[in-house]
This record gives C-alpha cells, structure tokens and sequence, in this order.
C-alpha cells in the first residue's frame, strides 16, 4: 500500500486508505483534508509532487485546482454581500457600467454567481486570460446567449473574470488580492489566486490522464439536445501549467492550494460564517451560499445541476470541483468539510475520486456521532 504520511482520526482511517488506494491505483499524488467543526480529524497526502515520480508530495506541495477555485471567489463576494458592499439583486451595470453594452443591462449579480448570465464561453486566445484588463473589456463587449436567468450553462472560464471585476470595482483590489487579506492571511490558510514565484518550488503539476499528453485539453460532458453551441477556446494542460497561469489572476481556475487549506477556508460556510476563531461573515450571510437560484438541464455541461450562489448544490450539501480531480463538498448540517487535491487528472467520465473520498469521510462522520 502507498506511503500516507499525516494525521487522522482512527474513525476516519477509510479516508487515508482511499487515498492510498489511488495512489496503489496509478495516481501520482494529492492530498486529502476532512474537518468537522472546524477542526481536522483527517489531513494526510502521499506520492509524488511530479511526473516521474522522482519528488515526494508533502506538507506543503500545492497544486492547480482549477475550478474548484470557484468556491473560493464565491465566498469573497459572499462576505461582501454579508457587509452590505454588494447588492446580489442588483444590475452588474451598476458597478461595472461598461458591462451594459449589448443589451447586457438587465444582467444581476446573482446570475453571475449561478452560471445564469449568458456569457459561458471564453472566446478569446488563452493568452488574452493573463490579461486582467483585456479579458474584462472582452468580456463587457460580449452579447448574450439567452435572457439572464431563464437558462444555466457553466460559466467555466468566464465567471471568475465576471464576479472578480465586479469585486475589483467596489474595493479597488483583485480577487486574489482580498482573499489574501480578508481570508485566507487571517486564517493562516496556504491558497493563492495569482501565485507568487516563491511559491513555485512547492508546486505539483497537472499530470494529464494516463495515454494522453500536455496537449490534452478541457471538455465538458456532451451536451444535451438543448445545448448551446460551443466556440470556447479549449484550454490545454500545457497552459494550466504554465508561468503564465500561475502568476495570472483566473478566479474561476487558477487557485493553487492543497486539500488543507480548501477545507479550512471553506469551514467557514459548514460552521456558520467563522472557523479558527475568525469570523468571515454572519450566519445568514453563509446560509445563503444554498439559496437555490437554478435547477434543470446545464447548457454546457449537459447534465441536470442544482446552483447556489456561487457554489454547486447537492443533497443538503454544496461545493464543487475542478478539472483533473479536485473537489470541496460542505455540510452544514454535519459542520463537515471534504476537500481533495492531486496532481493527477482522470478521463472526466470515469473520474469518481472525490465522490469516493466524500462518502468515506461520512462513513467517519457516523461513529463520530454515535
């Protein structure tokens, strides 16, 4: 059986030996964290932080988990919803005004955070997405899909860009710039939007799928009758791990962190809007990351979702996931948070990882209770 290294709670050992059974599977390496009122009861990893196997993951290996990055600028704006900052009803004209141009007036905060909008593709070059600047201004020029709310369709690329200028504009700082400072500094938690080049020597690289290469790119479930026509730019594995992404600001996928400080930050929304004796935002102000604002058939994606404000909804629960593997799921009712992090992708459809992980750590939650 592969190397766990970290701590757990012996009622939660399934979670440690899940992760050991990937690596025992093929997967190169990742890291799991499970925490229950706040407090870890799982935090191991294991493998290796590279391809050829050659530099072992550790405490502090950080990887790019694209999407689930999400959940991380959903809570900014959530917290500044909670402050009175942001309106989620209102226009996103009215901070952004260049946003209204073609016929997008009519366009609310809220459908940004629930991939309602009508903005799905990123159309541009890839390069154009390490441009915060030119990436905005493609982006207010777009004309919608559909009417703003009447349909959903995975916002994969352009929700970050969407949500982080309308952020940009009422504070006058990035994403990455106030999660640094309102979140993840004061909790002490290792995640970043926008990675510093200190931070380098600690990063794992995206590993494609086993047969495929660095050319292998992003695709979506096939769509469903009703699907709208896909001109997205596709997005390589060559490009998540460029210098270029890591030092960009993507807030919809270019976080870099390891399952520890996911759980952390997003502990906050399980534990009624504090976690480590920080206070993010109130209670109802983190209730609201499960106020349903869609349900049906996801244009994109092809498959029925449930979205929240910013975050996916499952069950009582609610997170998401990125490309390649990584994944957040949040419990309320159990105070429980399940975050996994790797550096290895799957083929989507055959890609149970998280899933597998989440119901190991029930499995955990169940003696705990007992």
């Amino acid at each position: 059986m592969a190397d766990i290294q970290g701590t757990y709670d012996d009622l939660f050992s399934a979670v440690p030996n899940g992760l050991a059974a990937l690596l025992d599977e093929g997967d190169v390496g990742g890291s799991v964290a499970v925490l229950v009122d706040g407090e870890p009861v799982v935090d191991v990893w294991g493998g290796f932080a590279d391809a050829g196997r050659t530099v072992p993951w550790t405490q502090d290996t950080i990887t790019n988990v694209y999407s689930t990055t999400k959940t991380m600028t959903a809570l900014c704006a959530l917290i500044l919803a909670d402050r009175g900052q942001l309106d989620l009803d209102a226009q996103v004209a009215r901070y952004w005004p260049e946003f209204a141009a073609q016929g997008k007036e009519k366009v609310l905060v809220r459908h940004l955070l629930s991939h309602t909008a009508g903005l799905p593709h990123w159309e541009g070059p890839v390069e154009e997405l390490y441009d915060w600047q030119a990436a905005t201004a493609r982006l207010a020029a777009q004309p919608l899909l559909w009417e703003p709310g009447t349909a959903a369709g995975y916002h994969s690329l352009t929700q970050g860009f969407l949500v982080g200028e309308v952020l940009r504009r009422i504070t006058g700082r990035t994403v990455g710039e106030f999660l640094a400072e309102e979140v993840t500094g004061p909790l002490g938690a290792d995640f970043h939007i926008g990675l510093p080049a200190a931070h380098d020597h600690r990063v794992a690289l995206t590993v494609p799928p086993p047969g495929r290469d660095e050319d292998y790119t992003a695709g979506a479930a096939s769509p469903g009758p009703d699907a709208t026509p896909a001109s997205a730019t596709a997005l390589r594995v060559r490009d998540g791990n460029s210098v270029a992404w890591r030092r960009a600001q993507i807030p919809a996928a270019s976080g870099f962190g390891n399952a520890r400080s996911i759980a952390l930050v997003q502990s906050a929304l399980a534990c009624g809007g504090a976690v480590g004796g920080v206070r993010l935002l109130s209670a109802a102000g983190a209730a609201r990351a499960t106020e349903e604002q869609f349900s049906g058939e996801d244009r994109v994606i092809g498959m029925t979702q449930r979205y929240g404000l910013g975050y996916g909804l499952f069950g009582t629960g609610f997170g998401w996931g990125g490309w390649g593997g990584s994944l957040v799921m949040i419990d309320p009712d159990a105070r429980m948070v399940v975050a996994y992090a790797t550096d290895q992708m799957r083929e989507p459809a055959q890609d149970t990882r998280g899933l597998g992980l989440v119901m190991a750590a029930y499995d955990g939650l169940q003696g705990l209770r007992r």
